[in-house]
């Protein structure tokens, strides 16, 4: 009697491992997550890493230039007009930037998610109020309205997070009440509805499912918007104010020895904006990741090129 061995079942590969697969695919937002990570290190374990050269002074290292190795590994960016290490404020200010750009965009997709939610559902006076008040901040350019409102406040890290959330609501409102204007009218939310399905549980398990993607990658852009914002802000002297510092404000005290000491503003400005590319870079790659039609398409077109090499 022989025994035959049991049939080995084929699995599908996770979620996980075929987004890793696609992200290694795409190597510009492959690069892109790798220097996300390096900015999100340096965050976390910045000040742990350079301890007090971030603000310590030295005058005898003043406006040294990059590669000053002489003065120590941490001057190979060169030094400020104080002698500090640029490496290490660029590191240790990496927390304040993503810090007030984080909260900003989180509390905004929150609060313009809701209220979009709110909007897109409902057909009474509550949508009406709700997108008058969207109207009246879209009216005001959102960098002249940061900068009045934090005239009048003061600068400070919580103020400077306020004003950024609220300029940057009406996107996700706009966005959120449009896709729900149209999911709700799809066959299954109106199945679930003539089933007795609640108008909780209707946006929050059939429609909240399907706008979440499109939220996502706007948050990912509006990122970059917010950092950006801050660096402006930060430059004309109305973001994080002294002893804290931001790259905005790093760039804002180099400004000053463009002539003399270009490094010193021109370090952190390049950390903005490889980190604003980097972020575009991979909004757009969470777009195709996330759109069911542009995923099968790059699947499939890999799955034949794996095919053809093997």
């Amino acid at each position: 009697m022989t025994m035959t061995a049991p049939p080995i079942a084929m699995t599908e590969p996770s979620l996980w491992r075929q987004s890793l697969g696609l992200l290694w695919r795409d190597k510009f937002a492959f690069v892109a997550v790798l220097f996300l990570l390096l900015v999100v290190f340096a965050a976390l374990f910045g000040s742990t890493i350079f301890g007090q050269s971030a603000t310590r002074i030295n005058l005898a290292a003043r406006n040294a230039p990059p590669m000053s190795m002489h003065l120590g590994w941490h001057y190979v960016l060169g030094a400020d007009s104080l002698g500090r290490s640029i490496l290490a404020r660029i590191a240790v200010g990496t927390r304040n930037t993503m810090m007030v750009a984080g909260l900003s965009v989180i509390a905004s997709l929150l609060i313009g998610s809701l209220l979009g939610f709110i909007a897109g559902y409902r057909a009474d006076w509550t949508t009406g109020v709700i997108m008058r008040v969207a109207d009246v901040l879209m009216s005001f350019p959102s960098l002249l309205l940061a900068m009045i409102v934090l005239y009048v406040l003061g600068a400070g890290i919580a103020n400077l997070v306020l004003v950024l959330a609220i300029t940057r609501i009406p996107i996700y409102l706009r966005t959120t009440r449009a896709e729900v204007l149209e999911i709700r009218e799809r066959t299954f939310v109106v199945a679930a509805k003539v089933m007795g399905a609640s108008p909780l549980r209707l946006v929050w398990r059939h429609i909240r499912p399907t706008v979440t993607p499109t939220l996502v990658t706007i948050a990912t852009l509006e990122f970059a918007f917010v950092m950006l914002s801050e660096s402006s802000l930060s430059f004309l002297g109305l973001g994080i104010q002294a002893p804290e510092f931001t790259w905005g404000a790093m760039v804002a005290q180099g400004q000053s020895y463009l002539g003399t000491a270009w490094w010193v503003a021109f370090w952190p400005g390049l950390a903005i904006t490889l980190t604003a590319m980097s972020l575009n870079l991979v909004a757009n790659w969470l777009r195709i990741v996330t759109d069911p039609v542009q995923r099968w398409r790059l699947e499939a077109r890999s799955s034949s090129n794996g095919g053809g090499n093997e």
